[in-house]
């Protein structure tokens, strides 16, 4: 059975979201066992009947569109845009489901409070350093103070040690973000991803934002982690309108 996270926050009925654990799929070691990916080594027909399984265990309205994470910051609407090598997918059709995959990256989840907006943004600190949320936010219809966010499962500052480039690549931008690092040895940080992503969410102006409490890396029973074990699987985030 396919077991899920669902994002603790207060929106409309209309909108439903979610993001998968490693648990309930067919994929063996070491994508056990509800691998989504198909771009990490696992069997391309191991991976469509995960995808096959989530579609019916979980009722959604259609296949999800699933896009190919570049770790960039573009941010394309399905049903218009015919780009699929994106990092954030919106739309604003009922029972299209915009979906994102990670493994210690963070899955931001986005809607309006109108339920005619949805969207899913796939933030490792490249994409966070880029611009992925401001994309995503310039390209949706609705004002950021009208949006509602999650920060799905990701990696925890404890677990995420970086180095002073990544340091330096955000500070240099906004000196606030100095906030979110903790100096952990000579030259290397530990970096609160999360907090990145929420300072970034705030200073747009959204309206409000939630976070997972849970770690990709310290859950290894429940999450995917590329830092912990390289070759692993990918969790989905995924959010529609019915």
């Amino acid at each position: 059975m396919i077991e899920i996270v669902k994002p603790d926050w207060a929106v409309p009925p209309a909108i439903q979201a979610c993001c998968t654990t490693r648990s309930g799929g067919v994929s063996p070691a070491p994508y056990d066992s509800l691998n989504l990916g198909l771009h990490v080594g696992d069997s391309v027909e191991l991976v469509a009947r995960n995808r096959a399984r989530l579609r019916e265990q979980l009722e959604l309205p259609a296949e999800p569109c699933w896009i190919n994470q570049t770790h960039g910051v573009r941010a394309v609407t399905l049903g218009e845009d015919d780009e699929r090598d994106a990092d954030a997918a919106i739309t604003r059709e009922p029972g299209r489901v915009a979906v994102v995959m990670t493994a210690d990256c963070l899955p931001i989840l986005m809607c309006n409070q109108e339920s005619s907006e949805v969207a899913a943004v796939h933030a490792g600190w490249r994409g966070l350093q880029a611009g992925i949320i401001q994309s995503t936010l310039a390209a949706m219809h609705s004002p950021p103070q009208q949006l509602i966010a999650w920060i799905g499962p990701g990696i925890s500052q404890a677990c995420f040690e970086v180095g002073d480039e990544v340091y330096s690549a955000f500070v240099g931008q906004d000196p606030a973000a100095a906030e979110r690092f903790t100096a952990n040895r000579p030259g290397h940080w530990l970096c609160d991803l999360g907090g990145l992503a929420e300072s970034i969410l705030r200073a747009a102006s959204v309206a409000r934002v939630t976070r997972s409490p849970h770690c990709s890396y310290r859950d290894e029973e429940m999450f995917f982690s590329y830092r912990r074990e390289a070759t692993t699987g990918r969790m989905a985030s995924l959010i529609w309108i019915n």
